[in-house]
């Protein structure tokens, strides 16, 4: 582990600025992903900014009758608060899938969503990654690809992103709230917050250097039947193969967005509408441009057969 200085801020803005002053920074709050890349040399940062000391760890009704969710909130938290559990089931359902109680006890709304890929080539700092250092090439497209992207992916890379709670943010419209170093804010919707590898994939979301998340603002209640369902290689403490994240409506019509297949939460809403008339159209349009690897050509059929369960469970 290299060594590193340390401060605390003491609000977002000073947080950011100090961030722009230290162009190899990282913020640190529960430090559950952050901290283990350091021990392996994956992540290298000269300065650590503490934002532990934020006020930035409430959930909060929002004037248009939705929520707005502080970054440091801890994943605990946030799956047992009451107005998540009665309107947001599948944000709390989610969470719980994901990690391990204790995990879940420090990791932050912030950190979940900025977690890094679990690509078992990323970690090998002996293997080449697109992502660690661009242009070394990516080991993992000749490698053992299962548990790996099976769309959106590129010949730069083929990591998925590994959130739980960023596959129900995706479902249920949230809008990512941050604030710049200069002190201007931004509002991203989720569904823009995390990019696809393309040419470039050590850029992983639309943040700026040095912009720090300060909240998620959830829409009013949209209803509905909220599921969430993680197919995994055993029963607690790892990722998914797939996972579906769903709101149907008595009507049919729903929301859906899938985890474990590509390099953010993956949802299609132009194949939705098709929901309500029969899953096997919507499947096969939600998975479109789909290129698995032998490896992992069996996520397709997996997704489907998922999706499809999850529709039969909200109707039935």
């Amino acid at each position: 582990m290299k060594p590193f200085t340390y401060e605390r801020a003491a609000s977002p803005a000073e947080a950011a600025a100090a961030a722009r002053r230290h162009p190899d920074a990282r913020f640190i709050a529960g430090g559950t992903n952050l901290l283990d890349l350091m021990k392996l040399e994956i992540e290298t940062p000269s300065h650590l900014i503490d934002v532990n000391g934020l006020a930035l760890d409430r959930i909060e009704a929002t004037p248009d009758g939705g929520l707005r969710i502080g970054a440091l909130v801890r994943n605990t938290d946030l799956a047992a608060d009451p107005r998540i559990r009665r309107d947001y089931a599948l944000l709390s359902r989610a969470l719980l899938a994901g990690a391990s109680g204790q995990l879940r006890n420090k990791a932050t709304t912030a950190g979940n969503l900025l977690q890094r890929t679990r690509c078992p080539y990323f970690y090998d700092g002996n293997m080449a990654c697109n992502k660690r250092q661009p242009g070394a090439g990516c080991a993992a497209l000749g490698g053992v690809t299962r548990q790996l992207a099976v769309i959106g992916h590129s010949e730069a890379c083929i990591a998925t992103n590994p959130s739980d709670m960023a596959v129900a943010l995706r479902a249920l419209d949230a809008v990512v709230e941050t604030v710049a170093a200069d002190g201007s804010t931004r509002a991203i919707p989720v569904a823009e917050f995390h990019r696809l590898p393309g040419d470039t994939p050590q850029h992983e979301t639309a943040l700026q250097p040095g912009e720090l998340i300060t909240g998620v603002t959830l829409p009013p209640p949209v209803g509905g039947r909220q599921i969430y369902r993680k197919v995994r290689d055993r029963a607690s403490y790892a990722f998914a193969l797939v996972s579906v994240g769903a709101v149907v409506q008595p009507d049919g019509t729903a929301r859906v967005a899938l985890g474990g297949v590509a390099a953010r939460p993956w949802r299609v809403e132009a194949a939705e509408p098709e929901l309500a008339r029969g899953a096997r159209a919507a499947i096969d349009a939600i998975l479109d441009g789909a290129r698995p690897t032998q490896d992992n050509a069996f996520k397709v059929t997996l997704a489907a057969r998922t999706l499809q369960a999850v529709l039969a469970e909200a109707r039935s």
